[in-house]
């Protein structure tokens, strides 16, 4: 009989009180200013120098320099915040939300911009740069031999 005053009691409390967890829907979750959520990245100032994936310690991060994508596997993902911390341009960033669930693996495969076109190699600076090169290596050449020759005079 106590046991079922004991339930009862518990029971009217748990009816009549606020309910402890949130209405989802309709309340939006709301995340504190430390959350760690999904990585997102700013492609545009990208460099695609793979710092993020070989600081990656789950291995989640892929980057393709020559097809110029960044993908990430968002179910590898630990969120350590690696990449973030080591990236040379910052174009990486933590999102306070999380991922979106899902039935299946996702991996996110994010295209750059192409890269810029390299400018065409100018004659007179190859010229001029061939021109130091060569003064450069006569330079050496001379002073090997004023080396040798003050040798053989000793």
């Amino acid at each position: 009989m106590a046991i079922i005053m004991k339930f009862t009691r518990f029971a009217m409390k748990n009816l009549f009180s606020k309910p402890v967890t949130k209405n989802y829907p309709a309340e939006p979750n709301v995340f504190t200013e430390r959350t760690r959520g999904s990585i997102a990245i700013d492609i545009d100032s990208c460099l695609f120098c793979g710092m993020c994936s070989r600081k990656c310690p789950s291995g989640a991060i892929t980057v393709d320099r020559a097809a110029r994508t960044w993908s990430i596997n968002r179910m590898g993902c630990v969120q350590c915040e690696n990449c973030v911390n080591t990236c040379p341009k910052h174009c990486l960033h933590t999102e306070a939300q999380y991922s979106a669930p899902a039935n299946h693996k996702v991996i996110d495969v994010i295209q750059g911009p192409p890269a810029p076109p390299k400018p065409a190699p100018d004659p007179e600076k190859i010229a001029a740069a061939k021109a130091a090169a060569a003064a450069k290596k006569a330079a050496a050449a001379e002073s090997a031999n004023a080396a040798a020759a003050e040798s053989a005079n000793a």
